[in-house]
């Protein structure tokens, strides 16, 4: 599976888990040269609170485009040390 945004590869692993229809990478596959801060969190009620980061690429900013949970509660342990993809970021085989 590849995650792809603004004509780049930002993850790429044979090793991904579904959670929710989202695809879970392993934390090691994201190219972090395109990853940048950011502060926002969300809370999920059976996984816990996830953080984000932004992408830069070619220039061009995507806010919150990639989640983790650093502290998944026990029901979601499979997702830990992994990340997933939203906010026009291109899922693909």
């Amino acid at each position: 599976m590849k995650a792809i945004w603004n004509g780049a590869v930002i993850a790429q692993s044979d090793d991904t888990v579904v959670v929710e229809g989202n695809h879970y990478f392993p934390e090691s596959a994201l190219q972090r040269e395109y990853v940048t801060f950011s502060n926002h969190r969300t809370s999920c009620a059976w996984k816990g609170q996830a953080s984000y980061y932004s992408l830069i690429v070619n220039g061009e900013m995507l806010t919150d485009a990639v989640w983790y949970y650093p502290d998944p509660k026990p029901e979601a342990e499979m997702i830990k040390d992994r990340v997933a993809f939203g906010n026009g970021v291109k899922i693909e085989p």
